[in-house]
């Protein structure tokens, strides 16, 4: 752990589909507010946008902790089974508003034809403008993590199945799309 980092937390769930079928950025850049929200009771809204530079961003809004989170992830890698976010995202806290720098990595691995391995992780670590939050207050950083990881580590352990359910059902809808599929099950039952 290094003096900045706050919490690197990392679940996994089993999704029932083919690696083929995934697409995690698709799902991510097209989730339906209502679903992001049924992930988690921590979850508030979600929104579609591009950054500055035109890579897309999804903004999430949610409440860790006791505080509300704005988070503007940006895409910094974007592949089928592969998603890595960048968010510098603003926090509101009872004392007042600062910045965490979050990354926010979702990945899928074939464990078979028909089953993947969906990680969730997350990283966040504290922005200079943080740390001088924190000193503002006299609160150690170390007093500061200590509190946050375990509300942070079971926002991750609960929301983490709830979208590995979420991109399985994504990814069926792209096997029922998809005819070969259909006819490798058709003869694989034969």
């Amino acid at each position: 752990m290094n003096d900045t980092e706050i919490v690197d937390s990392s679940f996994s769930a089993i999704i029932n589909a083919p690696i083929d079928k995934i697409d995690i950025p698709a799902w991510c850049f097209s989730l339906p507010e209502k679903e992001y929200q049924a992930c988690s009771p921590a979850h508030i809204a979600a929104g579609f946008t591009t950054a500055a530079d035109g890579r897309r961003m999804s903004i999430n809004v949610e409440v860790i902790g006791g505080s509300l989170m704005v988070q503007h992830y940006v895409e910094t890698l974007g592949m089928r089974d592969h998603l890595i976010l960048e968010s510098v995202s603003d926090i509101f806290t009872p004392t007042g508003r600062t910045t965490i720098h979050i990354v926010w990595e979702l990945s899928a691995r074939a464990i078979d034809d028909r089953t993947c391995e969906f990680t969730n992780h997350v990283r966040s670590t504290a922005t200079d403008e943080f740390r001088s939050f924190l000193d503002r207050q006299g609160i150690p950083f170390d007093v500061f993590r200590a509190q946050r990881a375990p509300m942070s580590i079971a926002h991750n352990r609960g929301e983490t199945p709830l979208f590995a359910a979420s991109i399985e059902r994504a990814a069926l809808r792209n096997c029922a799309a998809s005819p070969d599929l259909e006819t490798r099950d058709a003869e694989a039952k034969l």
